[in-house]
């Protein structure tokens, strides 16, 4: 609780005013029944008509200045209140934005969505009235306490033997309530989960008619969540009837005794009313301090939750003397980058492959290079991958093709450090990717996902993502190199055009289409592709292939397929099965050495269009053709015949 103090520190001076002014307020508010039983004793029982008005102006002098000093006090307990919960959300967020994929896989969405907003506003309402209650609740105490005793010690003896029994009851309320309020907090996270799969899934449960299941399931949790706050709302309940039942005890005990005090004459008619309302502000105080008890429990369980993340360490953190990137080679896929002036020969069929002639240095260097590795997830003891070792040259293409479930997309993501290895080392660039800035690393790798993301906001927004400064030129030919200028420019906006939540308002195929060009847009030099062309039509697909052939050569290419036909012409396939890579070689060698490949082959048999396609010069031959153009011409002929 102690690290989340320092987000009230900002506005100490505000709690400092507030406090003062909610001393004034209790200060005034204590005057009120003294000042009446003057009113009494002197203006009503004297009858001195004077007297009463006089004491009167008083007393609504008083009330007014306590309702400005509790306004003024309100405002200053809200303005802090609000602010701890921006600063403490803008903490949490920051600290989730840098979290690795193992943190997300070990809290989950739903309950780092539910910590950030409902954990959150639980604290911001429990310090508001903390800032209220902590100062006016112990004041109003202690100086009612004060004041009866300052008229008559016996009956204040009446009074203060009620409390023990109040602060027992409230005991016992809150024993009873601290574990409930915890397991609400945990079946609230399932509803969040619950309904954000649903939400996210509302096509495929329309598709299979799963409405009733899906509405069965969330009733479930929702039938939990309620049971479990009627509980807590049932305990809280008796608490008030029972504080106030004792509260009226006191009001009667000292109604009993004040009569016999008044008889005998120890006692005036307005003391005795003043007796009243401090049982009655004392008692009140007691409630305020009780509904503490209530809200505290609540309060720690969320503000425990909410330290659980900020207390929690990403597994991977950039190291203390990151070693930087050689620069030399720059962005891949600029003009100037592309010059066929023999500077860049990628291609070059002499065994060597010399990507960076000019610097004999860099080329000896691969810009991608597993060894020995082995990955597991951090809540599995079962290896993903395991003894893997490749190597992948500047300006080369490779392919890794396998089995569902035999470790391609976890391969990939070891690149960027998206998760760290169990064992061996993946270097960029001659570098261990974990002694370098992730920033720095991931600058260099165009990362394009399997599943399309796009967020809310216009299509030069999404693009933006890839180069934040990037002209509009640039968008747009990012855009035409990956086939989605057409579709951009018949939209009424262009790219001004908004994307809904999700990118709901596009088509799958203009989803990946964006997001290749988002990737496009940063011209990096590592260019990972992880099926990004399944959702494409062969037309859409071929012609997005030759544009990269020609925009981004030079750049390095690590694509994951499942089209045998897309990789065909590759020279480095590299083949997984069960984390293991079983075959590396070109479609022909492995057709011959290696029975995964040829099996993964086999069921993809019996499309000729497919095999044709493979015909077409594109990003994924390794070998440079001359009339480029002309197997393009020809690949969209046959797809317009096959259409």
């Amino acid at each position: 609780m102690q690290k989340l103090v320092k987000y009230i520190l900002p506005y100490r001076f505000i709690v400092l005013a507030a406090v003062f002014l909610i001393f004034l307020q209790c200060l005034t508010q204590l005057l009120l029944p003294d000042l009446m039983a003057k009113m009494v004793d002197i203006g009503i029982v004297g009858g001195d008509i004077d007297y009463i008005y006089e004491m009167g102006a008083y007393m609504l002098v008083i009330t007014v200045f306590s309702m400005i000093f509790s306004i003024t006090a309100g405002y200053f307990t809200s303005k802090t209140a609000a602010g701890f919960s921006k600063l403490l959300r803008k903490d949490l967020f920051d600290k989730v934005e840098y979290f690795s994929l193992e943190e997300f896989d070990q809290f989950g969405t739903s309950t780092l969505v539910t910590r950030t907003t409902n954990d959150v506003n639980q604290l911001q309402n429990v310090i508001m009235m903390l800032l209220r209650v902590v100062v006016v609740a112990p004041l109003t105490f202690l100086g009612s306490i004060i004041l009866m005793m300052n008229k008559d010690i016996s009956m204040s003896l009446v009074v203060l033997a009620v409390i023990p029994l109040l602060a027992v009851f409230v005991y016992f309320v809150s024993r009873k309530i601290i574990p409930l309020v915890q397991e609400m907090q945990r079946k609230l996270d399932g509803v969040s989960r619950i309904l954000r799969e649903r939400l996210t899934g509302v096509r495929v449960i329309r598709a299979f008619n799963k409405e009733e299941t899906a509405n069965k399931q969330y009733n479930a949790a929702n039938d939990d969540l309620t049971a479990i706050s009627l509980k807590v709302n049932r305990i809280a309940a008796v608490l008030f009837p029972g504080m106030l039942f004792l509260m009226n005890l006191a009001t009667i005990a000292v109604l009993w005794y004040g009569s016999f005090k008044i008889e005998s004459q120890h006692l005036t008619v307005g003391d005795m009313m003043a007796f009243i309302q401090y049982v009655t502000m004392i008692m009140m105080s007691v409630v305020m301090i009780s509904f503490i008890f209530i809200i505290i429990p609540r309060a720690k369980v969320s503000a425990d939750r909410i330290l659980e993340v900020l207390n929690t360490e990403s597994l991977i953190r950039d190291p203390a003397n990151a070693q930087p990137f050689d620069e030399k080679n720059g962005n891949i896929g600029n003009d100037d980058n592309n010059k066929n002036d023999g500077t860049n020969d990628n291609n070059k069929n002499d065994g060597t492959n010399d990507n960076n002639k000019n610097d004999g240095k860099l080329s000896a260097v691969p810009i991608i290079e597993f060894k020995n590795v082995c990955f597991k997830y951090s809540d599995s003891d079962k290896l993903i991958l395991k003894d893997i070792s490749f190597t992948v040259s500047r300006g080369e293409t490779v392919a890794v093709i396998g089995s569902t479930g035999s470790g391609k997309t976890s391969l990939i993501s070891l690149i960027p450090r998206f998760y760290d290895v169990a064992s061996g080392s993946v270097c960029v660039d001659g570098k261990d990717v974990r002694d370098v800035e992730q920033s720095a690393l991931r600058k260099k790798v165009g990362f394009v996902h399997q599943t399309a993301v796009l967020f809310s906001g216009t299509i030069a927004d999404n693009i933006r993502y890839g180069k934040e400064d990037a002209t509009e030129e640039e968008i747009w030919k990012a855009l035409e190199i990956a086939q989605a200028s057409d579709f951009v420019e018949n939209m009424e906006e262009g790219l001004s055009s908004y994307i809904s939540q999700g990118g709901t308002n596009v088509s799958g195929g203009q989803k990946q289409r964006l997001t290749i060009a988002r990737a496009i847009a940063g011209r990096p030099e590592i260019y990972i592709f992880d099926d990004n062309f399944s959702a494409l039509d062969y037309k859409t697909d071929a012609n997005l292939r030759q544009a990269l052939n020609t925009e981004i050569k030079g750049a390095t290419v690590l694509i994951v397929a499942q089209r045998v036909a897309t990789i065909k012409n590759v020279a480095k396939i590299i083949v997984l099965d069960n984390g293991e890579i079983v075959g590396v070689g070109s479609d022909s060698e492995l057709m011959e050495n290696c029975g995964v490949y040829r099996e993964i082959v086999e069921s993809q048999k019996g499309t000729e269009f497919s095999a044709d396609l493979t015909n077409s010069n594109d990003i994924f031959d390794s070998n440079d053709s001359t009339d480029s153009n002309d197997s393009s011409a020809d690949s969209k002929k046959k797809v317009e015949a096959v259409q």
